[in-house]
C-alpha cells in the first residue's frame, strides 16, 4: 500500500526550478531514504510532503502529491501537518520542561485530560528511545538535555499528536556517533507503526536504515530502488559515483 503517490511534480522558487517531473510512490511502513548533493532538490521534496514549501512567497508547483489517495493540496493544512510530522536538522525544543515539550501538541489538539496526556507522553518518549533517560527528569528544562536527547525529544513531540508519517531532514547532522545510533534505532522501531522519509547527507546512514533509497541530482530523481540494490548494483553511473564519493 502506498502512503504517497507523486505524479509529475515540479517545484519552482521564483525562476529556480527545484524539482523536475518527479514521479514515484512512497510505501507505507517503510523507511525511504533520500540522498543527493546540495541543491539536488531532496529537502524541497521532503518539505512538499507536509506543505511547508507554500510558506515561501516565491513558491509555485505543478503536478500532484496524493496522500492516502487524496490530493495533499485539497486537505486542511493543519490536518496535513498533524498527520505528517517533521523533525528538522537542528533540535528545536520549546522553552518548557521535558514533559511539557511532548505534551504541547497534545494540548493544542484538544486533549486536556491529565492522565491521558501522561500516557501519551510516556508512550511517545518510549517510541523515541528516550524514556529511560528522562523518566526521572520530566520536570527539568528541555534545554538541560544533550543535543542527541533534544533531537529524540523532538521526535517524541512529533509522535505525540498521532501522525501517520514522520519526515526527517538530516536529523543526525549535528550529532555524535552514539546519539546518531540511538536516533537510527528509534527510526527502525518506528516503521512498524509509521511511514518514514529520511533526507540524509550520510550515505552510510541511508544504507543502514533505508528499505528503499532515492537518489536526487539537480532536481531530478535519478534512481529509486531497494536500498541494498542501490548500494551494490546501482543502475545509473551517477548514483554509483555519488555513493563512492566522487562528487557531492
Amino acid at each position: 500500500m502506498n502512503k504517497f503517490n507523486v505524479n509529475n511534480l515540479n517545484i519552482w522558487f521564483g525562476k529556480a526550478h527545484a524539482l523536475k517531473e518527479v514521479r514515484f510512490e512512497v510505501e507505507a511502513n517503510q523507511i525511504l531514504t533520500i540522498i543527493g548533493p546540495s541543491n539536488s532538490g531532496k529537502t524541497s521534496f521532503l518539505r512538499q510532503l507536509n506543505r511547508l514549501n507554500e510558506l515561501q512567497p516565491s513558491f509555485s508547483m505543478t503536478g500532484t502529491v496524493l496522500f492516502d489517495g487524496k490530493d495533499l493540496n485539497s486537505l486542511d493544512v493543519e490536518l496535513v501537518r498533524k498527520k505528517i510530522g517533521m523533525v528538522f536538522a537542528l533540535p528545536l525544543p520549546l522553552p518548557l520542561s521535558v514533559f511539557d515539550n511532548v505534551a504541547y501538541g497534545v494540548k493544542m489538539h484538544g486533549k486536556k485530560n491529565r492522565k491521558e496526556a501522561e500516557s501519551i507522553v510516556e508512550d511517545s518518549l518510549k517510541k523515541a528511545s528516550l524514556w529511560d533517560e528522562v523518566k526521572d527528569r520530566l520536570r527539568e528544562s528541555a534545554f538541560k538535555l544533550s543535543g542527541g536527547q533534544q533531537q529524540r525529544l523532538c521526535i517524541a513531540r512529533s509522535l505525540a499528536v498521532g501522525p501517520d508519517v514522520v519526515l526527517f531532514d538530516e536529523p543526525c547532522s549535528g550529532l555524535d556517533p552514539i546519539s546518531t545510533a540511538k536516533v537510527e534505532e528509534s527510526m527502525l522501531m518506528l516503521k512498524k507503526d509509521y511511514t518514514i522519509v529520511l533526507v540524509t547527507n550520510n550515505v552510510k546512514q541511508a544504507a543502514r536504515v533505508g528499505d528503499k533509497t532515492a537518489f536526487f541530482l539537480s532536481g531530478e530523481l535519478i534512481e529509486l530502488d531497494n536500498t541494498d540494490k542501490v548500494f551494490t548494483a546501482p543502475q545509473d553511473k551517477r548514483t554509483d559515483e555519488y555513493i563512492r564519493g566522487k562528487f557531492g
